[in-house]
């Protein structure tokens, strides 16, 4: 490894720690695993024994990589397809996440899109970790390339379902399921008088159904929920329930709210404080466990639920600001109707998607300054 790797770690490692480098010189002779201890030592942090052998081996993992590592990258993308970070509790990263992401930042910095594409997982750890640790005004940032939406293939499918409603078979009229045994009028006219009624309903009906669709679809938008960006101000453990944590989170009002979330199994109150949050703040407050709760945190989970964190909307964006869709419009409800199940019918739409963006039917949750995003590739969210 050159010399010019090692004090891009060792930066990064001081930069974790909040240790000055300055103190410490340069990277010298010293190899990666002298460098992270003299960090810790200077930091005056205590680190467990396990936790210290489980960095040192990561350390060893970033000392051997070399700049033309694309093979350690294919290994590390299958790594990190099960879990957030290398080596974190949840979605705090530890030191070894900031020396191996220091240690290939030359080499996926200059990746073509097209070989960005073969590891995406490694792609989501690099954004989160450059964004989370605040890495890119050391290093320079690492450009991640944020899927487009495609309208025309929106409108296609509501082309096919309109079409399927128009096919649909027609129910058999009661005229023709059994004769009238009524001898007011001839046979014939009736017939044809029956023919022509259900031509009429049937000319009507995919209007109708198109109608009735769309008005559906515009009740159930995206657009009554009132997304805004929130900075967490304090976070601590609900006092009578083990799995909620109470937060304070400012979304510009002039005050915070209180809002409770089911994350103590998945966050500590640290990771959450000062963190930036997408907040649903139309629903209706309530107590929870007798805690008032006056907004949602919007939180995407993998598929048995064994990891969960907060969606994180991008640097630079302002508490208040509320959370666009590019193409979607529409008024927020001042509050949500909980008999209307407005919500429950609404997040089966909303998804991470391959790069870890978080969308609505695949249009990404945006921002003054970018999308809001998730380490949980392909997630749900609530």
């Amino acid at each position: 490894m050159d010399s010019k790797t090692k004090q891009m770690i060792l930066s990064a490692l001081c930069k974790h720690f909040s240790v000055d480098p300055v103190g410490l010189g340069g990277s010298g002779e010293s190899d990666v695993k002298t460098l992270y201890s003299n960090v810790v030592k200077a930091s005056g942090k205590e680190v467990s024994s396990q936790n210290n052998e489980e960095v040192l081996k990561w350390m060893e993992y970033a000392e051997g990589l070399s700049k033309d590592c694309f093979a350690a990258l294919e290994k590390l993308n299958v790594e990190l397809a099960v879990k957030s970070v290398v080596l974190g509790d949840g979605l705090t990263p530890s030191a070894a996440d900031v020396a191996v992401f220091a240690a290939l930042h030359s080499s996926v910095i200059g990746l073509s899109d097209s070989d960005k594409e073969k590891i995406p997982h490694v792609i989501r750890w690099v954004n989160y970790i450059q964004i989370k640790e605040e890495l890119s005004t050391l290093f320079g940032p690492i450009s991640v390339k944020l899927p487009q939406f495609d309208f025309e293939v929106s409108k296609s499918v509501v082309k096919v379902d309109s079409k399927k409603t128009a096919e649909s078979p027609k129910p058999l009229d009661k005229s023709e399921a059994q004769p009238s045994t009524k001898k007011t009028e001839p046979e014939e006219p009736k017939k044809k008088a029956a023919k022509e009624k259900d031509a009429k309903k049937e000319k009507k009906k995919p209007a109708e159904a198109a109608l009735a669709a769309a008005s559906k679809e515009t009740e159930l938008s995206v657009s009554l929920l009132n997304i805004q960006v929130g900075l967490i101000r304090k976070a601590w453990k609900h006092p009578s329930a083990d799995s909620l944590l109470v937060e304070e989170i400012d979304v510009g009002e002039g005050k915070v709210r209180q809002v409770v979330s089911g994350l103590a199994k998945f966050c500590s109150p640290d990771d959450l404080t000062n963190r930036l949050v997408a907040l649903i703040t139309n629903v209706k407050p309530g107590k929870l466990r007798d805690v008032m709760s006056e907004g949602l945190v919007l939180c995407a989970s993998n598929e048995d639920h064994s990891v969960v964190e907060p969606l994180l909307p991008p640097a630079g964006a302002k508490p208040g600001e509320r959370v666009s869709f590019s193409g979607v419009e529409g008024k927020a409800e001042e509050v949500l109707n909980p008999k209307k199940k407005q919500l429950e019918k609404i997040t089966p739409h909303l998804y991470t998607d391959e790069s870890g963006v978080a969308t609505y039917k695949g249009i990404p949750f945006m921002t003054s300054a970018g999308p809001c995003t998730s380490t949980i590739p392909k997630a749900t969210i609530k």
